[in-house]
């Protein structure tokens, strides 16, 4: 077996790839990911509305042991004392900038079994993925993110169709192209100028 030393392929040029490379690509990303993720000091998943963080804490840690405080746009979760961490490591572990904002009043975080730290935030924009956790943490392409379609098929017709549109226009940006918003006022732009063919745009300054 030989080794992959094709040119890493860019965000970019997702649009001129073919399935095949698309493909690899994403795999080639999410293995890059994965391997950064692993180094964070927890385990996080989320969906549109919420994001849960997990905590591996020694065993036997009580409530008494550990500070999680959860502002609005920050967050720091440490153990009280650093003989108390694994390893004799740092006690605190995660503090910084929150991504986004929160709802604290519905955020909550609990000890399940005495050795794992669980933290459930809920997303104030609840149309949103987050690349990251904390702003200073590796981030994740959240133009890959493939939701259950399950969980789509749970959803309204217009809420699925909103989610479907914010997903296409993550994509977009991704890929440096146009949002579904923006197309369509382009394509409003030159209906108009092919319908007024005497006024002169050249020098026309259009914010779409």
């Amino acid at each position: 077996m030989t080794a992959n030393t094709a040119k890493p392929l860019s965000s970019q040029s997702l649009e001129d790839m073919t399935p095949d490379e698309r493909e690899a690509y994403t795999r080639q990303k999410r293995a890059e990911e994965l391997a950064e993720q692993a180094k964070l000091p927890y385990i996080w998943r989320q969906t549109l509305e919420e994001l849960d963080l997990t905590f591996p804490i020694p065993t036997g840690t009580r409530a008494r042991d550990v500070v999680v405080d959860i502002k609005n746009k920050r967050l720091k979760v440490a153990l009280k004392t650093a003989a108390s961490t694994v390893n004799g490591g740092d006690p605190t572990l995660v503090e910084g900038e929150l991504f986004a904002n929160i709802i604290v009043d519905d955020s909550t975080w609990s000890i399940e079994d005495q050795c794992r730290l669980l933290v459930h935030l809920e997303k104030q924009n609840r149309m949103q993925w987050w690349p990251h956790v904390v702003t200073h943490h590796p981030k994740i392409d959240v133009s890959l993110i493939e939701p259950e379609n399950s969980k789509l098929a749970d959803l309204d017709g217009d809420t699925r169709a909103m989610v479907e549109k914010m997903m296409f226009d993550q994509q977009q940006k991704a890929m440096g192209k146009p949002t579904s918003d923006e197309a369509r006022k382009q394509q409003m732009l030159e209906q108009f100028k092919q319908q007024h063919p005497e006024m002169d745009f050249s020098q026309a300054k259009i914010d779409l």
